[in-house]
């Protein structure tokens, strides 16, 4: 892992940002502090395992890469949508109880 200028930030092999020592991702925690308006003692009751030192550094490193990480949460929705509308399709449902209807036979 790849230190950044965060003491609490590393960039894993995928070179996405997640605090140290942890496999927390730092957009994993934002997107707790944005859904819910959480302030970091809110995510350090949440994330009792994180530091307040990682929960700031973390929210500092969003701020300060706002637009990136914004850009990673809206692209992280749009996939979760498209994953959602293949599942919800009929004709995935269907191949789906053929093949539990044929396991259960077997």
């Amino acid at each position: 892992m790849t230190t950044v200028d965060y003491p609490h930030i590393s960039l894993n092999s995928a070179n996405v940002p997640i605090l140290a020592g942890t496999t927390m991702k730092v957009v994993e925690l934002v997107l707790s502090h944005l859904a819910h308006g959480w302030d970091a003692e809110d995510l350090h009751r949440e994330f009792p395992y994180l530091s307040m030192g990682q929960i700031h550094c973390a929210l500092g490193y969003y701020y300060d890469h706002q637009a990136e990480i914004d850009q990673d949460i809206e692209d992280r929705q749009k996939l979760a949508e498209e994953l959602r509308s293949k599942l919800d399709s009929p004709a995935l449902v269907e191949r789906l109880r053929k093949l539990k209807s044929q396991r259960s036979q077997s």
